[in-house]
């Protein structure tokens, strides 16, 4: 396993890591495998039944990090420059308990969060093994240092964008009358790879009505002339940051005077609201700068989802741009704008980008066509 960010930087999210938590009156961090892991120490991979886990004190405790894992698994994380970050390697074999492991090397601590992400089976066993401590969640902690990216993940970000962008610039190749919506998604998933991604994280092809479903996925349903059909797709690239964009397509022939007229009021909504990006917008603000313009069309009923939500390691991530979350944007923040448009049993619209907060705005991540293209 080598890690996709230097050492040092490594080493900055732990200390910053164990600042946050100590602010927080948490005195241990839990993270097992998942994104979390991987930020902080470079370690890509899932959680298995078998616990691993980093210990993470919090600033003030003389403990060291420790990372637990199984001795069968421990090859894996040869690569990682654990010893320059300070971190303990302790290996448990079958037949031992690991999580009475993990509790001696804790320290006897009253108050510990787990990654959001930890499985059950490890979170029950965790607090099994602490009884005098109460468990909190390591996602209010672990946030305050993902949600502002620095400028190796910015850049990653902006590979993931051009990258998705010229899956986009193929679809006439992919998207045609006559095929189901499952040939193109298979289509659609190949370029992804073929394009920089490692893998498809997800294909939506959501055709006539259902593109009306805002997570259809893709069906059997064989595309038809003058369809309007929604393509939202993404994946990560090998650094783990990953890609997330939607267009909305019209096949074969030219849509009716009325789809044309609904979606350039998405198409404003959308303008609108990455043109309200900046230091200091709330992320409600943003939410509310594409709902109004909807809302004044008369289709508010027809937005029934967020606008947006951030990106990174995780397709889903803080901050989520949406009514009620009165964050202010900082420089650093990365997340989708992508307002969206659903008429039940007919058609459905969305466009979306990836935008990062600048010091004086924000920089659009994907540019692919924003109108409404008729292919075919």
């Amino acid at each position: 396993m080598t890690p996709a960010v230097p050492t040092d930087l490594l080493a900055e999210r732990l200390r910053r890591a164990a600042e946050v938590a100590a602010a927080s009156d948490v005195e241990l961090l839990l993270i097992t495998p998942g994104t979390d892991l991987r930020y902080l120490i470079g370690a890509d991979g899932e959680s298995h039944e078998r616990l691993t886990c980093l210990l993470v004190p919090a600033s003030g405790h003389l403990a060291p990090p420790a990372l637990v894992v199984p001795r069968l698994e421990a090859p894996g994380y040869a690569g990682l420059p654990l010893d320059e970050l300070g971190v303990e390697v302790v290996t448990w074999v079958d037949g031992e308990d690991p999580y009475l492991l993990t509790s001696d090397l804790a320290g006897g601590p009253t108050r510990v969060a787990v990654v959001d992400s930890m499985a059950a089976v490890h979170v029950f066993g965790l607090r099994d093994a602490l009884p005098e401590a109460t468990q909190h969640l390591a996602g209010p902690v672990l946030r305050e240092l993902r949600m502002r990216k620095d400028e190796g993940e910015i850049a990653e970000l902006r590979a993931a964008g051009a990258a998705i962008d010229r899956v986009h610039a193929r679809m006439g190749e992919f998207l045609k009358a006559g095929r189901t919506e499952a040939q193109v998604g298979a289509d659609i998933e190949a370029a992804i790879v073929e394009e920089g991604h490692t893998s498809a994280a997800f294909v939506i092809v959501g055709s006539g009505p259902n593109g009306a479903s805002p997570h259809h996925d893709v069906s059997d349903r064989v595309i038809e002339n003058g369809d309007v059909v929604v393509i939202d797709i993404g994946g990560p690239l090998a650094s783990g940051y990953n890609s997330d964009c939607t267009r909305t397509y019209a096949v074969g022939a030219e849509p009716s005077a009325a789809v044309r007229e609904e979606y350039a009021v998405l198409q404003a909504a959308q303008e609108r609201a990455v043109a309200a990006v900046r230091p200091g917008v709330t992320a409600e603000d943003v939410d509310a700068a594409a709902r109004d313009v909807i809302a004044d069309a008369g289709l508010g009923e027809r937005f029934i989802h967020r606008t947006g939500h951030g990106i990174g390691l995780d397709v889903h991530e803080e901050p989520y741009i949406v009514g009620g979350n009165p964050r202010p944007l900082e420089p650093g923040m990365a997340f989708s704008v992508e307002p969206g448009i659903y008429l039940d049993g007919a058609w459905g619209a969305r466009v979306e980008d990836i935008v990062v907060v600048t010091e004086t705005g924000c920089e659009r991540l994907n540019n692919q066509p924003h109108e409404l293209v008729v292919l075919g």
